[in-house]
């Protein structure tokens, strides 16, 4: 059985959210506000988590930090009442897997709670049987997760990780935004869309001490992954 950490200040909301999610076959573990979750997911395993953005002690978009910063492998997405745009940029820019907008139906979240596990697995799997890739003057570790040249070392998380070994594997070759999102993300809905805009800023970043590399943006079209 799959176990959630659900982080939700609404005691009658919550209640009814983890019976929900129990009967669909999850392990929950609730905590009431973002600092229980917090020392909740210290002392825990989990394989993906479920925060409200708006919550007392630690909001939603805090703990999401901390959480990243303790195991970034771990997906998790946010429940929130705010409709701001804002507050969804902000979740994707945090690397969160999902975004939901309350209210909503129980069944659309297990739906998507399924989907994210689903490709997490499917997408580890893969990861675990590259091993190293060489990547201009970078090498991928995608056992670890590390991203290293020269001096420089970065720790991915699951999705970066992804992202760079579909572009790799098709390196030097156009691609349709679909194509990547639906092979990544699998999903090409608007937040999806967003969030790949982001992950493709930080790939940009991390991959700016070799010039030899470059992600380029074609209108309209897609991107190329180009390694010379």
């Amino acid at each position: 059985m799959k176990h959630i950490l659900l982080a939700e200040d609404d005691l009658d909301f919550g209640n009814i959210l983890k019976q929900y999610l129990e009967i669909s076959g999850y392990t929950i573990t609730w905590a009431k506000d973002g600092k229980e979750a917090l020392e909740l997911f210290k002392n825990g395993t989990y394989n993906i988590c479920v925060f409200d953005v708006m919550m007392p002690k630690m909001d939603g978009f805090t703990l999401a930090e901390k959480v990243v910063d303790l195991n970034p492998e771990t997906p998790f997405i946010f429940l929130t009442a705010r409709k701001l745009k804002e507050d969804k940029i902000k979740g994707l820019k945090l690397g969160a897997d999902d975004y939901i907008v309350k209210p909503f139906e129980a069944d659309e979240l297990v739906l998507r709670l399924n989907n994210i596990l689903k490709r997490t697995e499917k997408a580890s799997t893969q990861l675990q049987q590259a091993e190293i890739i060489q990547i201009g003057t970078y090498s991928f570790d995608t056992k670890r997760l590390e991203l290293n040249c020269n001096d420089y070392k970065k720790q991915l998380t699951q999705k970066e990780g992804e992202l760079i070994l579909f572009l790799f594997n098709h390196k030097n070759q156009l691609l349709k935004r679909e194509d990547i999102l639906k092979s990544v993300w699998e999903n090409d809905d608007f937040f999806s869309g967003r969030s790949m805009d982001v992950f493709i800023s930080r790939l940009r970043k991390y991959f700016k001490q070799d010039p030899s590399i470059s992600i380029e943006s074609i209108r309209n079209v897609g991107l190329e992954f180009k390694v010379s």
